[in-house]
């Protein structure tokens, strides 16, 4: 009887094999210690920067950085861009295809730059354009790709637009560029409607009116100082048409449309009725979100980008309610990529993952667009964190769980995730198992809902603390001062210089999913798997000649040993053309 104990290999470009002399001894991936890597040494050039692929985004693998907690060039705590620039070649060696930016432009922050006063400038705190240009220009010669945020839905109160029809008082036409309306009552003392704010409280704010009296309402479906834009003004869509064009030419790749199923809302805008709270951000039918109308929009849109070279594209943030909607948005004249959040929601269970992959792929079957999965953003708690609490509690969470088991599971997650055929996301810092902060202190809390006193209570500060990247310092390597949010005292065994040449760390185990992705043949693109017979409680399933199990049970489950084995998030052992799995493992193999 031979048995070999596989332990998880994660040594950055190397395979696994099932090479060894003595068959009890723990298989080492080869050379996996001695290739060491650090965030800013040179590496070869990406295959992107010399041969392009065509419909490079179908497969991709996309990372999103969330600039003020990225990298600080200027030791004043917060994240830039001039940091991002130099920290490219440790996203080039990682593995991904292309750079997703969260917003850097000019903005008063008072919802981290998701209230822009001005779209074709950069906020003073991340740089200025030249920065901008600069990024873009390193990321290319890289064969990095770099996609920006757009925000259409909402501006800033303090864009220009805004100023000026709050100034000029009731029959400003540009007011109409927004939603105001006057208020119910006998004075017009309450909301135009019923319909309450992502961040809690109503979706409406009463202006004072230039004279100093209580005037009408504007409809803000997050902060007040977000106000919704008309989409049914033909100045809005020029305007925006516009934005497109310039960040186009400025070299960007392409746009991440923040809240993609909002920018329309109901003729009328009626009342919602009795509902559910909770349900607000597009999991049920809501006359604010997910209307047909949106799609004119984007199919305009989509003319203007197919003007461009280099296969740019389009990627909707549309939380809707069935994941049927969310391909209306990829159809083959609308966009390209969609967040998948049916499947980010689903709890970690063989047979609600299985049911939701199979309707993804069913759903974009149709309209011939890729899936594209994601586990963790800047909105909702890490996976590290969801996966380490009990089921039942969503993606908004501030208890920090059992954080081994968490860990355990995200790392199985994500190599299921990067199994699945189509695009797949990853958050700044999921790469080195961050959990959330649970337990920042009041003082330094900046989410907007959490000074609503209601909605999501603020949730989200957890997720977007600065990750370390050295294991010393004052803030591990984010820059040379401290961090717009405190970091916790633990996180320096969590950095990048601690992980890196670590073959069991989780750094390591994506920079090999990544480039067992890259380049097995059976593996990216795609609309379909085999399921294979599995044990309760796993998942197994075929692509060609590449095999994927997943063990989301507690308990360890014998399955066959497929073949080859490439890739393990956990200790698997092979004992007579079986392998045992333990609980809370993904495992790959190759057939080849």
């Amino acid at each position: 009887m031979a048995v070999v104990s596989i332990r998880p290999r994660c040594g950055y470009g190397h395979l696994v094999t099932l090479l060894t002399s003595d068959p009890m001894t723990p298989l080492r991936t080869k050379d996996a210690m001695s290739q060491q890597h650090s965030a800013t040494d040179p590496a070869p050039t990406s295959p992107l920067a010399t041969a392009p692929r065509r419909d490079w985004w179908r497969d991709a693998v996309i990372y999103q950085v969330y600039p003020r907690s990225f990298a600080d060039s200027n030791g004043d705590g917060m994240g830039d861009l001039e940091g991002i620039r130099t920290r490219l070649p440790y996203l080039r060696d990682l593995g991904v295809d292309a750079v997703w930016l969260s917003p850097f432009y000019a903005s008063p922050q008072a919802d981290a730059g998701y209230d822009v006063a001005d779209y074709r400038a950069v906020d003073p705190m991340f740089g200025n354009l030249l920065d901008a240009d600069a990024l873009i220009r390193d990321a290319r010669g890289l064969g990095l790709r770099i996609i920006v945020d757009l925000v259409p839905n909402h501006s800033s109160d303090q864009h220009e637009w805004f100023k000026r029809a709050v100034a000029e008082g009731p029959g400003s036409s540009l007011r109409d560029r927004y939603h105001f309306r006057p208020g119910k009552g006998e004075n017009g003392e309450l909301p135009p409607n019923d319909w309450e704010s992502i961040f809690g409280g109503p979706a409406w704010t009463r202006v004072t009116e230039p004279d100093g009296s209580p005037g009408e309402w504007y409809l803000h479906l997050f902060a007040p100082e977000q106000p919704d834009f008309n989409w049914d003004h033909p100045a809005v869509g020029d305007e925006f048409r516009s934005i497109l064009r310039f960040w186009l030419d400025m070299g960007v790749d392409g746009f991440r449309i923040d809240v993609a199923h909002g920018l329309v809302k109901a003729d009328g805008l009626p009342d919602l009725g009795s509902h559910d709270q909770l349900k607000l951000l597009g999991n049920d039918v809501m006359p604010f979100f997910d209307q047909d109308g949106v799609h004119e929009i984007y199919r305009q849109w989509r003319l203007i980008l197919d003007e461009y070279s280099g296969e740019r594209i389009f990627v909707a943030e549309a939380w809707t309610p069935t994941v049927e909607r969310t391909a209306n948005y990829v159809r083959p004249d609308e966009l390209h990529q969609a967040f998948n959040f049916q499947y980010l929601s689903t709890e970690w269970d063989a047979k609600e993952l299985r049911a939701v992959v199979d309707r993804t792929l069913e759903a974009m079957r149709p309209v011939g667009a890729p899936a594209t999965w994601v586990l963790s953003n800047h909105d909702v708690t890490r996976h590290a964190t969801r996966f380490a609490n009990p089921p039942g509690l969503g993606t908004q969470i501030r208890l920090a769980g059992d954080r081994e088991l968490g860990l355990r599971r995200a790392r199985a997650a994500t190599l299921l995730m990067l199994a699945l055929p189509g695009s797949a996301y990853v958050y700044q810092g999921e790469e080195l198992g961050l959990p959330d902060v649970v337990d920042l202190p009041d003082s330094v809390r900046q989410d907007p809902a959490y000074f609503r006193g209601a909605g999501q209570d603020g949730f989200r500060d957890g997720c977007r603390v600065p990750i370390p990247w050295t294991r010393e310092g004052s803030s591990y390597g984010f820059g040379a001062g401290g961090s717009w949010l405190p970091q916790p005292s633990d996180w320096a065994e969590l950095s990048v210089e601690a992980q890196t040449g670590d073959p069991d760390s989780t750094l390591e185990l994506y920079r090999t999913a990544l480039s067992v992705r890259r380049t097995h043949p059976d593996l990216g693109a795609g609309s379909s798997v085999e399921w294979l017979r599995a044990p309760e409680g796993v998942l197994a399933f075929r692509r060609g000649e590449f095999v994927c199990v997943t063990n989301t049970g507690t308990e360890s489950v014998t399955t066959p040993a497929y073949g080859r084995l490439l890739l393990a998030s956990g200790e698997v052992a092979e004992v007579d053309g079986d392998a045992k799995v333990p609980g809370d493992t993904t495992v790959w193999w190759t057939t080849a």
